[in-house]
């Protein structure tokens, strides 16, 4: 199924208007009595374009919603309640804010894109000091380090980690494998380079 970007028009492949007694081709889709979910794309209504309108001059987007609910969806910060994934305490590391820590969400956003700058800023200096290599300096940002260490702190900082990510320590989620894996990775790496003592 391809759309036209402009129109909203899909390429019908024999579907037919759902309106009653249209014979037009359905090319349109609109809200169906399951919207998109985690278990799936929703369902969708297909009308032709007189009666897509129609549908849509008529389509209460607020419908079974209370009072409460209605001035929370239209809200400017509507969704900013709940905890985005790069936000939470064991998305990205040690550095990164936690949602829970703003109250406002542009004080978040702002906090995670200085903690993206600061990274950077601190990855080039790595670089650029020539005892790490550029992946040596990635490395330690995703461990969480400073060029001041030494083989015992990546150890203690490599066995805190990994008791933190593992899925044996989380009872069996396995939603951190990757972050995991980006951890072992990054000390298999360091505890080869020639700049630790």
């Amino acid at each position: 199924m391809r759309g036209d970007r402009f129109h909203g028009r899909f390429e019908t492949q024999g579907r037919q208007c759902q309106a009653p007694d249209c014979f037009e081709a359905g090319e349109f889709r609109a809200p169906g009595s399951r919207a998109s979910s985690f278990d799936g794309p929703g369902q969708y209504r297909w009308f032709c374009l007189d009666h897509v309108r129609e549908f849509n001059a008529g389509y209460d987007w607020f419908e079974g919603m209370s009072a409460d609910e209605i001035l929370s969806a239209q809200s400017p910060v509507a969704g900013w309640g709940s905890t985005a994934r790069v936000f939470r305490a064991d998305a990205v590391g040690d550095a990164m804010p936690r949602w829970a820590d703003f109250e406002d969400p542009l004080d978040a956003i702002n906090a995670r894109a200085a903690g993206i700058k600061s990274r950077a800023q601190t990855g080039a200096q790595m670089a650029m000091d020539g005892r790490f290599t550029a992946d040596e300096a990635q490395a330690l940002q995703v461990l969480g380090l400073s060029v001041e260490l030494d083989r015992q702190k990546l150890r203690r900082r490599y066995s805190e980690l990994v008791r933190r990510y593992h899925p044996d320590r989380n009872g069996g989620d396995r939603s951190h494998e990757t972050r995991l894996g980006r951890v072992v990775d990054a000390y298999q790496l360091l505890r080869k380079s020639r700049a630790l003592k």
